[in-house]
């Protein structure tokens, strides 16, 4: 796990890398170019019975909600520091936890409650609105955040019906070809080897991570490894001080902090109670 969500760091920062060259679509989909990738690995290597579902309009939302999520992301890291927008993307649990509460009656505590709402303090810490600091594409990391809860919500919906390898294929499968018809109108052609490279990079260490993670929730069950998920900002953090000159100020590791901590708490009682 820890492994797969090394990989999809450096996928983050190539990709914000590449918004220099190309346009957010079209790294968008090179970027989805490698989940596609693995996925036809995973299917090469197991066949295509993994590929059934009684639920496939369930399995297409959640591939449209994919698409929509990663493309708003690459958005959005092409205009603010790298370590901001991993934090704030950090709110998605608690969104699922607002939409689990309302939409699927699950209970929610007054301890989740109160972390929920840490957490979205925390988000304000690190953009801080109104203080001079603040950009407008923030935004479109919290629209991506509310499109990734939507995609755990429809994961919920489809536990024990189809398995996680059944959701994964269908995701990469219909979000990779969603972005692919955007292709003809921002399609930039690669200008050096070395642009190739990174691409292909990008590509793999996308296909790496997700076959990573695959596996660990193979072996693990997800309360578990979910907090291995935070390390994220410490490599999203190193990436923008040493390839974009973003150092993150006093305020973004308060915030952060705080995020991670509400995280952490409700990730462990979510463990304890089960």
């Amino acid at each position: 796990m820890a492994l797969g969500f090394f990989s999809f760091s450096v996928c983050d920062a190539l990709a914000k890398l590449l918004t220099d060259e190309f346009h957010p679509f079209q790294v968008a989909w090179m970027r989805m170019l490698g989940l596609f990738l693995g996925v036809c690995f995973i299917i090469a290597q197991r066949g295509v019975r993994i590929l059934y579902t009684p639920k496939p309009h369930l399995q297409i939302i959640r591939g449209v909600v994919a698409a929509c999520s990663a493309t708003l992301f690459v958005f959005a890291i092409d205009h603010v520091p790298l370590a901001d927008a991993i934090a704030v993307s950090f709110v998605a649990p608690f969104i699922v936890t607002i939409f689990g509460a309302v939409l699927l009656k699950e209970p929610v505590g007054i301890r989740r409650w109160l972390a929920v709402l840490a957490g979205f303090i925390g988000m304000l810490v690190v953009i801080r609105p109104g203080m001079g600091v603040f950009h407008p594409a923030i935004f479109l990391v919290l629209v991506a955040a509310v499109f990734f809860a939507i995609r755990q919500l429809a994961s919920r919906w489809l536990s024990g019906i189809d398995p996680v390898i059944t959701t994964v294929c269908y995701t990469a499968i219909v979000a990779f070809s969603i972005l692919t018809l955007f292709q003809p109108f921002y399609w930039v052609t690669p200008s050096s080897g070395k642009i190739m490279l990174l691409i292909v990079a990008m590509a793999l260490t996308s296909a790496v991570g997700e076959i990573l993670i695959i596996r660990a929730l193979d072996i693990a069950h997800s309360v578990v490894l979910a907090p291995i998920h935070y390390t994220l900002i410490i490599w999203g953090t190193l990436y923008g001080l040493f390839m974009f000159g973003d150092r993150p100020d006093q305020w973004t590791l308060l915030g952060c902090s705080i995020i991670v901590a509400s995280g952490l708490y409700t990730t462990f009682r979510e463990y304890r109670l089960k």
